[in-house]
């Protein structure tokens, strides 16, 4: 059984206003789930799934896989923008914090799992989930987009 990869990172998101606010954002790998998945849970529980592939491609260009873009922006950010019905929010990442997920997952990705040039197991999907131990951020609005 592979251990699961939890990584407590931070993000900024980015908002229609002229400041952007750092919130604390979950990465989470379990192969023995999926080893082509990723998920990035927010702020409030909201759980994004998504394929490895896409964060690996999006750290070195555009691409965008059904309600879910990222892409590079300069040398030492990326953005990933997610799209619901609730609207988009847009995150904008330190390149290095996914790249070190990112070598962690694949360390613990089995010997058997596809390369990442396959598609990936399922479509991005969103989830909400009461987050526990959660305790509300001082003046955090939600995202309107």
């Amino acid at each position: 059984m592979s251990p699961v990869i939890e990584v407590h990172a931070r993000a900024r998101l980015i908002t229609d206003g002229p400041l952007t606010r750092p919130v604390p954002v979950d990465l989470r790998y379990d192969a023995a789930d999926d080893p082509r998945t990723v998920h990035i849970t927010l702020p409030g529980g909201t759980d994004w799934a998504f394929g490895r592939d896409l964060l690996e491609r999006g750290l070195r260009t555009p691409i965008e896989r059904g309600a879910v873009r990222v892409w590079p922006c300069g040398r030492t950010q990326v953005i990933v923008e997610l799209h619901s019905t609730d609207g988009v929010e847009v995150f904008q990442f330190e390149i290095r914090t996914l790249i070190r997920f990112l070598a962690r997952t694949r360390a613990q990705a089995p010997a058997t799992a596809p390369p990442d040039g396959t598609p990936e197991a399922r479509p991005p999907s969103r989830t909400t989930r009461p987050k526990q131990d959660a305790q509300p951020e001082r003046g955090a609005q939600p995202a309107r987009g």
